[in-house]
């Protein structure tokens, strides 16, 4: 099963981000989000938890497809000094979070895991991001937005999160919350060895 063209592909998440991405890839594909519990293993660490949320999602929508579909699913983080910032809970959360941000390196986790036909491969991409130091106003007008709410670590950088960052080491379109470069070449090898 070599060519991807003829292979059913489900796409596990609801982000608009993600299903852009995908058809970088896919020309079609169906959309089935997970439904599962998120919560996680308290202590664990942010590329452990990108890993283990994606597995969880995939057996969650796997339940509900064809044995014979390319199940995709995805989970991304965003991580500083250890700590794990998902979506912010409010405004005052979303405060926190880019100030935290503000000045500093952090890191973008997202986990991708594939399966078919019974088999699963999950895998991890990690970005650096910089962002530059932020004045309170330049806080203030982003968290303004609507941007910041659906989205891990309170900031797209695709949108207006793009004018607060100064530096990208890695996949930038895995911050994101695909990396589809390296999603097609592990898709590639996933189905070559069914």
């Amino acid at each position: 099963m070599k060519n991807l063209d003829n292979l059913k592909v489900v796409l596990a998440s609801a982000s608009p981000r993600r299903k852009e991405l995908l058809s970088l890839i896919f020309n079609e594909y169906d959309i089935r989000p997970a439904d599962c519990d998120e919560a996680l293993p308290e202590g664990i660490k942010a590329q452990e938890a990108v890993e283990y949320l994606s597995l969880i999602k995939n057996k969650a929508t796997v339940e509900i497809c064809d044995e014979n579909s390319l199940v995709i699913s995805a989970d991304t983080v965003v991580a500083v000094e250890g700590e794990i910032l998902g979506k912010p809970q409010d405004k005052e959360d979303a405060r926190r979070m880019i100030s935290l941000l503000s000045g500093r390196e952090h890191q973008v986790f997202t986990g991708v895991t594939l399966s078919l036909k019974g088999n699963f491969k999950t895998f991890s991409e990690k970005t650096d991001v910089v962002f530059y130091k932020l004045t309170d106003k330049e806080i203030e007008d982003y968290i303004s937005t609507d941007e910041p709410y659906d989205k891990a670590g309170a900031y797209g950088i695709q949108g207006k999160a793009g004018l607060l960052v100064k530096a990208v080491n890695g996949d930038y379109y895995n911050v994101v919350g695909l990396p589809v470069a390296r999603l097609k070449r592990e898709i590639m090898e996933f189905i070559e060895n069914q």
